[in-house]
């Protein structure tokens, strides 16, 4: 594996791994708090959020920096 990749968190992670360890994390209540998109927050599932992401640039960023903040947090604990 090079440095690159080697820091890069994402790296090797799908949208949909990334989703299911948020909503395992936090649980949808708490990501619709902290991510203002109406798949958190009516009738959410995996695959409808998946969807919406996958088309919406600005929400998936959202969602990959708050993975890296989650992920680092836990790191440090």
């Amino acid at each position: 594996m090079d440095n690159e990749h080697k820091n890069n968190p994402l790296h090797a992670m799908t949208l949909e791994k990334i989703l299911v360890y948020l909503v395992d994390y936090y649980g949808w209540e708490k990501l619709a708090e902290w991510i203002d998109i109406r798949c958190f927050m009516f009738e959410p599932s995996i695959k409808s959020s998946l969807k919406f992401l996958r088309k919406t640039p600005w929400a998936r960023t959202k969602v990959e920096n708050l993975y890296i903040s989650t992920i680092n947090i836990s790191k440090k604990l």
